[in-house]
């Protein structure tokens, strides 16, 4: 059985394995001790303090397989972004050019770089070990986030985007950075992709502000923007499930998408539905496979069935109760694993 939890300080080793087993092009999740022990730090300290309303609290959760005891998944939730490190993004415009002497009428694209201070939530460092993959394993990572931010809403803004890993060639390397951003920074896209996991100071020194015109790019970078890396796909597809859309940003790194919604518009959200956990149910007492949490900041959610009594009660298979650490009479949030 897989179960999510609020990640420690004590799962570095297996975060640093997962990061290398991601390769390039993943921001969130970079192969730095540094970098990925100051986020477990931070994360435990987000869920240790008393939250009203978001700040840019940072929310690691980790999937553990309970069998073997190893950590094989990671995934993220930044209760806002911006802030003293402000979210860069490209917003893509368009603008007609037209000349009635030359009957030429054209549609031109333009990247418009922007600093957002105070920005909406973010999920992100969705990262799944290929050894787990299938049998729902991706899908509890991804929308286990969800189930959180229902439990707490006052912890996460009203808005949620999620950037989405953009597409590298078959050198690892990024077709839109190539072209775009290494004449800024004469640094390659590999070091740029890391250094911006940590402090953005430099973007703002050396980053043009200028827009920048798509028809003037090669062609394999035009044709990479807004698009998402192939192994990112399936991930994309369960968001856009889930209400998400393209909102008109890319990454100023690879180009790749940013999609968003409200939170009031994740179906994960939307559909669940909470009930008092008060009795043992037969593993086989729904048809169907459900997303399961416990409502407490220390989170735990797993897939299993569930069994919902005439009164409203609660029942869970024991192996499912004790992954989620309940006892009778606490409270459990539970909804479908796939949209209807």
């Amino acid at each position: 059985m897989k179960v999510i939890r609020p990640g420690r300080v004590s799962d570095l080793d297996s975060l640093m394995r997962l990061a290398h087993s991601a390769g390039p092009g993943l921001t969130t999740l970079p192969p730095s001790e540094e970098v990925l022990g100051a986020r477990l730090l931070e994360s435990e300290q987000a869920y240790a303090k008393q939250v009203n309303r978001p700040r840019g609290e940072l929310y690691m959760l980790v999937m553990e397989d309970l069998l073997t005891a190893k950590v094989v998944g990671c995934s993220g939730i930044l209760s806002r972004v911006g802030g003293f490190d402000p979210f860069y993004s490209y917003v893509i415009r368009s603008r007609v050019h037209e000349s009635k002497a030359l009957g030429v009428r054209k549609e031109v694209k333009s990247l418009h770089l922007e600093a957002n201070h105070t920005g909406p939530s973010e999920i992100g460092s969705l990262y799944l070990h290929p050894d787990a993959r299938g049998g729902g394993n991706g899908r509890l990572l991804s929308l286990s986030r969800f189930l959180f931010m229902a439990a707490f809403p006052q912890r996460f803004a009203d808005e949620v985007i999620a950037e989405m890993r953009g597409v590298l060639d078959g050198h690892q390397e990024s077709p839109f950075w190539n072209a775009v951003g290494r004449h800024f920074f004469e640094i390659d896209f590999v070091t740029a992709d890391r250094r911006s996991a940590g402090n953005k100071e430099f973007i703002a020194e050396l980053m043009a502000e200028h827009p920048i015109y798509l028809p003037l790019l090669p062609v394999s970078a035009q044709e990479v923007v807004g698009e998402v890396h192939p192994d990112t796909e399936p991930a994309l597809r369960l968001l856009q499930q889930e209400g998400f859309t393209f909102g008109g940003e890319v990454d100023i790194f690879d180009a790749g998408p940013t999609y968003r919604t409200t939170l009031a518009q994740v179906r994960t959200l939307r559909e669940s539905a909470v009930g008092v956990f008060d009795h043992i149910a037969d593993t086989a007492a729904s048809a169907d496979r459900m997303l399961v949490s416990n409502d407490a900041i220390e989170f735990r959610a797993t897939i299993g069935s569930v069994d919902v009594s005439p009164d409203g009660g609660i029942g869970l298979p024991r192996d499912v109760a004790l992954a989620l650490g309940l006892h009778l009479g606490d409270s459990v949030r539970y909804v479908s694993a796939r949209a209807t």
